[in-house]
């Protein structure tokens, strides 16, 4: 007698998006209801559709679990115009613990909201003409793109397209809108509700978060081989000419599941701008019709190409938009990261790059960013753009203007000038603890601590200066993409790190497990003898990771 296997079942967050497709479950009546102090369980999936995420500070848990908010901007390209840059700082103050923190996908988040004040603060966000719908949950997130407005009239073409597609792969049920604009309980028993399903995602949305990317080679600012989705500009001069199409890539893993991995995308071929969002809807919704539903740490869309293979992929993808892609376009990347200080935009104004420590927008004693900023904003209304790594740009200065924007930042401890060291300004960290509950060990807490180690010990080997990319998270998912950088920590259990070395300049290529668990304590021993040899083997001008790639790793392997 032959036998076959049941069917997987899908997920619970399968059955019960299914079950509630226009996401509204019971936020509107809990919002409502002083007396709860949290969501349902079922209902802490949906907000994360409407851009929040219940937390707990996990640092007050002896004394039982404080229920707090973080709340997701969605900002396509980072870009935030001084209207709703301004509103933005006063909500974090009156409904946050005053800060903005700047994603590594260029959006804003707001820690510390307590449920009493999230209806508020979402309205707020709303009157401002900004949005968080979508910033997290099984869909497209926040469309990521170049954010310097530096070379030519390229960037704000692009930023463009960024935009159209962001607005493209919206959700589009009624349930954020009637919730946190009207205060209102969606009817369900409405015809429309009742029967609705989203044109573009269906009854189950995605079976996972997808996102989408743009960037302009040389420069890959954006990370782009990290993405569900990437579009590579090919330009003709100025003028852009359309988009290498990448695919399949992701940073994502679970400790001891070697059946999740971090992957860089592939390219795939190349096609005209016009088809832009013909072609971001084909991929979406290959990642809905074939990404795993029955296991949510196998449903990202690198799982799929992985699987199916590059050459199936494309045809998928030109079934779907009815065109052959052409062969990609020769294009390459040599570089990541911002540009600090003033420098000349293409049309003639000026803009300022600012390094914000770990993506943090707050009043220390003796450096206060986020009231230097406020009255900048307020002062000159210059627009404000968040980049990829965490960093923060004033676009679109006239130049008569420079001077006193200078004079304000000085006059608060904010430098112009030699902001910070070369392996500050290219770190990244994630929040991790005492909010995210994910977190397995601290990160943005702790990052500050070790550079300032990892400097020390760099001054000692004669390397003080040297720029090594090192990016810090508290658990494996990746936020701060730490698998691409030269240096990499990924907490493992508290106090405890995943070391791995290789990433390269251009964020081009994933690197490798060092060793499997350090304590925080021990990280400089592990690091020196690395580093010592590096400093005595390293060809003029080699970057520490691609010596490891060089020389450390092909010695490992042998």
């Amino acid at each position: 007698m032959i036998t076959t296997a049941a069917p997987a079942k899908p997920s619970h967050n399968e059955v019960i998006k299914e079950a509630n497709p226009t996401l509204t479950g019971t936020i509107g009546s809990t919002l409502a209801d002083a007396q709860a102090d949290r969501f349902a369980e079922d209902d802490v999936q949906f907000l994360k559709f409407h851009g929040i995420y219940q937390q707990d500070d996990r640092d007050k848990r002896k004394g039982g679990k404080q229920y707090i908010y973080m709340v997701r901007g969605r900002l396509p390209g980072g870009v935030v115009p001084p209207s709703q840059y301004l509103v933005f700082d006063r909500l974090a103050t009156d409904y946050g613990n005053n800060s903005l923190r700047i994603t590594s996908r260029q959006g804003f988040q707001f820690h510390g909201v307590t449920k009493g004040g999230l209806g508020k603060l979402m309205k707020g966000i709303n009157e401002a003409l900004a949005t968080t719908l979508a910033a997290c949950g099984d869909v497209n997130r926040n469309v990521m793109a170049p954010s310097t407005p530096s070379t030519s009239q390229l960037v704000e073409r692009v930023l463009d397209d960024a935009r159209r597609v962001s607005n493209a792969l919206l959700p589009k049920t009624k349930a954020y809108h009637q919730i946190w604009v009207e205060g209102k309980e969606l009817n369900l028993e409405e015809e429309s509700n009742a029967r609705f399903v989203d044109p573009l995602y269906g009854k189950t949305y995605l079976p996972r978060k997808f996102k989408t990317a743009f960037a302009i080679p040389p420069l890959n600012d954006i990370d782009i081989f990290t993405n569900c989705l990437g579009f590579i500009a090919i330009a003709e001069g100025d003028q852009l000419v359309g988009y290498n199409l990448a695919a399949g890539g992701g940073l994502g893993k679970s400790h001891g599941n070697e059946e999740t991995f971090p992957r860089i995308a592939d390219v795939i071929g190349f096609f005209t701008p016009d088809h832009i969002e013909t072609v971001a809807k084909a991929v979406l919704t290959m990642h809905r019709d074939w990404g795993d539903r029955t296991n949510r740490k196998h449903a990202r869309l690198k799982y799929v190409l992985e699987e199916r293979g590059v050459a199936w992929f494309r045809e998928e993808v030109e079934r779907r938009i009815g065109f052959k892609l052409e062969p990609a376009r020769p294009c390459q990347f040599t570089k990541q990261g911002d540009l600090f200080g003033w420098h000349r935009q293409f049309d003639g104004n000026e803009f300022l790059g600012l390094y914000v420590e770990t993506g943090r927008i707050k009043d220390v004693p003796g450096a206060e960013l986020k009231t230097a900023l406020r009255k900048i904003v307020e002062q000159f209304q210059v627009e404000v753009r968040l980049t990829p790594s965490q960093n923060l740009i004033l676009a679109n200065v006239p130049s008569a203007r420079r001077d006193a924007i200078t004079r304000i930042l000085a006059g608060h401890g904010i430098a112009v000038e030699n902001q910070s060291t070369a392996i500050r300004r290219a770190s990244m960290a994630c929040p991790a603890l005492p909010t995210c509950g994910l977190a397995l060990a601290e990160s943005e807490r702790v990052l500050p601590d070790i550079l300032t180690r990892i400097e020390a010990l760099l001054d000692e080997l004669g390397l003080g200066g040297q720029e090594i990319i090192i990016r810090s998270t508290g658990c494996p998912n990746g936020c701060a993409r730490p698998y691409m950088a030269e240096i990499g920590f990924v907490g493992k259990s508290p106090n405890k790190y995943q070391i791995y070395f290789g990433g390269n300049e251009s964020c081009t290529r994933l690197n490798r497990l060092f060793r499997d668990v350090v304590k925080s304590e021990d990280i400089i021993t592990e690091l020196r003898p690395v580093l010592t040899r590096y400093a005595q083997e390293r060809n003029k001008g080699e970057r520490f990771g691609d010596w490891c790639e060089r020389v450390f790793w092909k010695e490992v392997q042998n």
